[in-house]
């Protein structure tokens, strides 16, 4: 009986160690990539080491209340506070501060404040109550398309702030869907989407669509029963040759010329040397310097504040989306893969957690909160190696920023809450 009612308001502790030891241990490799000599005071307020300390701060406010809140409210509140979250994206639109080209940012004072870190968990909060309604079916396409609205309806007005690293994050959510009961075909059709993506800007349109015939071939051999017809087969190669087709005129008019290089240099799209040349050297340039402070922090790494291209300030902006470069620089495979490994681990355990809950809602929204941290991890350490294109986004607890803190703090610990009210949630 003791110790069903010290569980009945106990947290989640080793969620909230991981959650310690990434915050911590991104702290020091901000001090790291943003130093400029010797620190005598951290709470310098000109260096983002100093700034990031007073957003640790802020952040131990934040989960104390969002701790003493009833677990109840997420669940009643959860429209209002994402209805909250559209509007303050809206308010961009008029009150935004441009920084780097994205209208992304409200200006508070000498500091900004950036909604979309936040809008975040309201999504994932409307995703939890929309699916945990009794009426809601997934297997419905008008219960499908209603969901799709809640998620795109803030990736689309953080594409419009030409914020299209945070519009990508929101792809999470059908890990969500999946789980819940949507079916698997969307989960094919996407994957071939994005191969034929691939496919159509790496060899173009015809290539495209003769391996789509040869796949269709041999589909048809290796399927004994349920073969497609030939009409079906044509139509399916018309769809495939049609989006090829919209792929390239998207790629060539509407992506802006910066994505469009990020995309060729991925690819190896650029066969002209002296263009792939001078690409490399306006877009590749951060990512080429990672990857070699990364490979040069060898098994052991350099040490901490030993990083010469660390400290030297070879990757620009190296405290925020590129943090992970010193991580690998300073401290080496071993550093490295401890970080992932912490990542994972804390994937895994938001998993299990999830499965446990007895509400719909709180299972939906750790499964949010896991996949949101999923996408974000495999983004950023993806990006800063280059097995990815480049894209701006933040490691969640590691980089610099108190949007991206706070938002990430805020969408762990409401989920924490909702998991240590699991045992009276029937």
């Amino acid at each position: 009986m003791i110790r069903e009612n010290q569980r009945r308001f106990g947290f989640d502790w080793v969620t909230i160690l991981i959650y310690i030891l990434l915050v911590g241990f991104g702290y020091l490799n901000i001090i790291s990539a943003s130093h400029t000599g010797n620190i005598t005071n951290y709470l310098d307020m000109s260096e983002p080491y100093g700034k990031q300390l007073v957003f640790m701060g802020l952040s131990v406010v934040l989960i104390i209340l969002t701790l003493s809140v009833d677990a109840k409210f997420y669940e009643r509140f959860a429209s209002l506070i994402y209805i909250g979250a559209i509007l303050a994206l809206l308010g961009l639109f008029i009150f935004g501060k441009d920084v780097n080209g994205a209208r992304s940012w409200y200006g508070i004072g000498r500091m900004t404040l950036q909604p979309s870190e936040f809008a975040k968990f309201a999504t994932a909060l409307a995703v939890a109550k929309y699916i945990s309604d009794i009426q809601t079916n997934l297997k419905k396409i008008k219960d499908q398309l209603k969901a799709a609205v809640i998620i795109f309806l803030p990736a689309l007005l953080i594409l419009l702030q030409n914020d299209a690293g945070s519009t990508i994050v929101y792809t999470a959510f059908f890990f969500v869907f999946f789980r819940e009961g949507l079916q698997q075909v969307y989960l094919i059709l996407g994957f071939s989407l994005v191969i034929l993506s691939v496919l159509s800007l790496k060899f173009g349109v015809r290539i495209t669509a003769l391996i789509t015939v040869f796949m269709l071939i041999l589909a048809y051999f290796l399927r004994s029963k349920k073969r497609a017809s030939i009409s079906q087969s044509l139509i399916i190669l018309l769809a495939c040759t049609l989006f090829a087709f919209g792929i390239k005129q998207f790629y060539n008019h509407i992506l802006k010329p910066h994505q469009q290089n990020r995309i060729s240099l991925w690819l190896r799209l650029e066969k002209d040397p002296v263009k792939l040349e001078l690409m490399k050297k306006r877009e590749a340039y951060n990512l080429i310097q990672s990857e070699e402070a990364i490979s040069s922090g060898g098994f052991w790494g350099k040490g901490f504040m030993e990083g010469t291209r660390t400290t030297g300030k070879f990757v620009p902006e190296q405290h925020t989306d590129y943090i992970f470069s010193t991580v690998g620089e300073e401290w080496g495979f071993l550093g490295s893969a401890s970080v992932v490994i912490l990542f994972i681990f804390l994937i895994i355990r938001l998993l299990i957690l999830a499965e446990r809950q007895k509400s719909q809602f709180s299972r939906v929204y750790g499964y949010g909160v896991a996949s949101i941290l999923f996408v974000h991890f495999t983004i950023n350490t993806g990006m800063v190696m280059g097995l990815i294109p480049t894209v701006g986004i933040p490691l969640p607890f590691f980089s610099y920023g108190g949007s991206g803190l706070w938002g990430f703090t805020i969408l762990l610990f409401i989920f924490i809450k909702l998991d240590s009210n699991k045992i009276n949630e029937w």
